[in-house]
Parts: C-alpha cells; sequence; structure tokens
C-alpha cells in the first residue's frame, strides 16, 4: 500500500474553501434541497457532499463547482466583453483549420 503523504494548505485555500463550502450549504437551504437530493442531482454521494459542505480540500474541483452550480453559485463572474473576444480569437483560429482531415490514400494501379 503506498505511503500517504500530508500535503499542507495555506491558509487562504482553507478559507476560500470553508467558505465555499458555507455558500453551498446556505444556498441548498434555501432552495429547500436535502444532502441526499442535492447528491443526487449532481450525481456524488452524500458523503462527498458533506465534505465540501465543511469545505475539505481533498474533494475533487470538478464535484465542487457541479454542485456550486445546481444550487446557483456563481463562482466567476465572467466579462462578458472579454468571453466574446476570447470566443472571437478563438472561431477564427478554428476557420484556419480543415473542416476534416483524411489520411492520403495510395493510387491503385489495376492495369495489368
Amino acid at each position: 500500500m503506498p505511503k500517504s503523504t500530508t500535503r499542507t494548505y495555506s491558509r487562504y485555500s482553507r478559507t476560500a474553501a470553508a467558505l465555499l463550502g458555507v455558500l453551498i450549504r446556505e444556498a441548498r437551504t434555501e432552495k429547500k434541497l436535502t444532502a441526499q437530493e442535492l447528491a443526487e442531482r449532481a450525481g456524488i454521494s452524500r458523503g462527498l457532499l458533506q465534505r465540501i459542505e465543511k469545505g475539505n480540500l481533498k474533494c475533487e474541483i470538478g464535484a465542487v463547482f457541479e454542485v456550486a452550480a445546481i444550487v446557483g453559485i456563481k463562482l466567476f463572474d465572467a466579462d462578458e466583453r472579454r468571453l466574446t473576444k476570447y470566443q472571437r480569437e478563438t472561431e477564427d483560429k478554428l476557420t484556419l483549420l480543415p473542416k476534416s482531415v483524411r489520411k492520403p490514400t495510395k493510387a491503385v494501379h489495376d492495369d495489368f
């Protein structure tokens, strides 16, 4: 069995995770969702949801983001102008790429 390593987290990280957990719990109770209902909607176990709400830093970030999205917590207020500019730049780059890529076929010389 591999030896477990102890990771230390900064006070800022611990506080941020605890705050997010509290926000998730408050939003869940405002929406009158039980822990089991929210866990089922997020596709996670109730135990993982409880760890998220307690601010455990070892929870998978995707699960934390999914739970936050379900209860309506905005994690990032994206500036629409920057987002649109980024989307335009991405679309411009994609237009330079070919629509599909096909492997070149060898010409068959079947004239006997």
